[in-house]
């Protein structure tokens, strides 16, 4: 492994960016609920698109709230860039994700886990989608 500043960022040997992962600050979030430094209404903050969004689209995760601990997380992916709505796309299927995938414009997905219940969200992840070269 090199220690140039690109590897240590995260970047693939192809030179495209990867997937970056949120679990370290969700770990600290839920951990400073629990330790009373944050309130109740300083994690439980989704929008109400969002939350629309999770009880429509989201695709059920097999965590359990860790806020309320009574109901599952749902997942809700959403993408932005070139020749997509301001607000983003809500993707609702593997073969949309894979659709948008195939696009030359870059995009960016965003994995977020909500609970429908008690309105807890956290970013999961993002990566990149698309910026295919068109061959031929």
């Amino acid at each position: 492994m090199s220690f140039r500043p690109e590897s240590l960022r995260g970047a693939r040997p192809d030179g495209a960016p990867g997937q970056i992962d949120y679990r370290l600050i969700r770990k600290h979030t839920v951990d400073e609920f629990k330790r009373g430094r944050l309130s109740r209404l300083d994690v439980c903050d989704a929008q109400p698109e969002l939350l629309r969004a999770a009880r429509n689209c989201g695709r059920g995760a097999s965590q359990e709230c860790p806020i309320c601990e009574q109901q599952a997380l749902v997942l809700v992916t959403w993408v932005f860039g070139a020749r997509l709505p301001a607000h983003g796309r809500c993707i609702t299927s593997a073969q949309e994700l894979q659709k948008l995938g195939r696009r030359v414009s870059e995009l960016t997905a965003y994995v977020v886990e909500v609970c429908p219940e008690c309105s807890w969200n956290h970013l999961l992840r993002t990566f990149p989608l698309g910026g295919r070269t068109r061959s031929g």
